[in-house]
């Protein structure tokens, strides 16, 4: 009955097929006729942005290919008995979408029984957790855009809503993010070989998780175990070589110490380099929703360069701009689907790591990684810098706020114990004004600046 009356305001409702027909699908109608009556309605509509009429579904039912005599007459009977349609589309909206979903999930389970039983060639039984989730989650999204004038009072309380953040441990980083990480972004670290892409990341999920979120630490990069152990060194106080000599009874006081000052859990995924992406990093955070009840606050991947796209097979067609921006992509979408901010990392290029002063330009492979991230800054290490036990900081891209306010900082770091920490402030503007960074492309760059802030100034005034 209710397929007959979803099939005939299809047809003749203009309002109600415009609300439905974006989230109906072919599948959810069982018997073959009604597949084919609806296949018809919506191609048409797709094809001349109206609904059809008695008579041109008569005659598209007539052509359609491989419709035998019984079938056709099925479909012609239905479309014979077609009645006038309905007034109250808002209530006809809500029996759809609960039609929907139960023939989502209905189709889901059915579908897993087939993978169950050795039927399905293609599926395995890893991916019947996401199919039932995915049935689940099936609803009508009413949103079809924000009114500007109408909608202003909506928009004013989005602008005095606190934002949930997740804060990071270090000054520097809550500034220029206005209090820490936004959900659904994707934020990129970009430093040479061996300067702290690892290190920091792992510092950051230690902090995270010390703050009681749930971190998922995926490498594609190092062993699991290694980046355990880094984070180890960084939570217990220790340096990597005492580490190994640390006694198994000092080992377990530590760790019992960090449990109880946190609620939050810590999952290291290791993928083999190259093998894996966004594809890869979805079934995994299915997976441990079902068998571990572990919803990740924060994600970290370390690192893009190589991870693999799901969209694009990288060959001779593929260049690796198109190939990284591909992954970018990818990984936002995810961060967008989870809820969840994804921090990552690239490398320089050649040029990049010899630099006193990486800009944008000095990322590898790829530009289009840049113009995707929300926020983007690099790690600085020079001679001086490491003598001093420092790093550098600079902002290169930020949705966040105005890259310009703090747009280098110095943090300490200590890389026996896989951290970074705040410097006093003074270490800030003696670095910045100091005779060593003076002298550095760097430094002549930020004198530039200064000129042209204060030439602005003075003409604004």
């Amino acid at each position: 009955m209710i397929e007959q009356t979803i099939l005939r305001n299809l047809a003749y409702n203009d309002e109600y097929a415009r609300k439905v027909l974006p989230f109906l699908k072919k599948d959810y109608f069982h018997q073959q006729s009604d597949k084919t009556l609806y296949a018809i309605i919506d191609g048409y509509f797709q094809k001349y942005n109206r609904c059809v009429t008695k008579e041109v579904l008569l005659i598209e039912a007539d052509q359609v290919e491989g419709l035998g005599d019984e079938e056709y007459k099925s479909v012609e009977q239905s479309i014979n008995q077609f009645g006038d349609k309905l007034d109250d589309v808002e209530w006809l909206v809500d029996q759809t979408e609960k039609f929907c979903q139960d023939k989502a999930i209905y189709n889901a389970i059915m579908s897993s029984i087939k993978i169950i039983d050795g039927n399905d060639k293609k599926l395995d039984k890893g991916t019947i957790p996401e199919m039932l989730s995915n049935a689940l989650a099936v609803s009508f999204d009413n949103h079809i855009g924000h009114d500007f004038l109408d909608d202003s009072d909506l928009r004013y309380e989005m602008y005095h809503r606190v934002e949930e953040k997740i804060p990071f441990d270090l000054d520097f980083f809550n500034k220029i993010t206005k209090g820490g990480l936004s959900k659904k972004t994707l934020n990129i670290i970009l430093a040479g070989t061996g300067v702290g892409k690892s290190l920091a990341m792992c510092h950051f999920a230690a902090g995270h998780l010390m703050i009681g979120k749930n971190v998922l630490y995926i490498t594609l990069e190092m062993a699991e175990e290694k980046i355990a152990e880094r984070i180890d060194a960084n939570m217990l106080n220790v340096s990597l070589d005492e580490l190994a000599m640390l006694p198994k009874e000092a080992y377990d006081k530590k760790i019992a110490r960090v449990k109880s000052k946190t609620n939050g859990k810590l999952i290291i995924k290791e993928y083999p380099t190259g093998s894996a992406g966004a594809n890869n990093f979805r079934h995994l955070i299915s997976e441990l929703r079902t068998k571990r009840q572990f919803v990740p606050d924060v994600i970290f991947i370390d690192y893009l360069n190589i991870c693999m796209s799901s969209r694009l097979k990288f060959g001779a067609n593929v260049n690796t701009y198109s190939y990284i921006k591909a992954i970018a992509e990818e990984l936002r979408g995810l961060a967008v689907e989870t809820g969840a901010p994804i921090i990552s990392a690239t490398q320089t290029t050649r040029s990049g790591f010899t630099s006193s002063d990486i800009g944008l330009e000095d990322t590898s492979e790829s530009f289009g990684l840049p113009a995707t991230a929300d926020l983007m800054f690099a790690l600085i290490a020079t001679e001086e810098l490491s003598e001093l036990n420092q790093i550098m900081v600079k902002q290169l891209k930020s949705r966040y706020s105005d890259i310009n306010k703090n747009r280098r900082f110095i943090i300490g770091i200590d890389r026996s114990k896989m951290r970074l920490y705040n410097v006093e402030q003074n270490a800030q503007q003696d670095l910045l004004d100091g005779p060593v960074f003076d002298s550095t492309p760097a430094g002549e760059r930020v004198k530039i600046e200064k000129k042209f802030d204060k030439k602005m100034f003075e003409d604004f005034n």
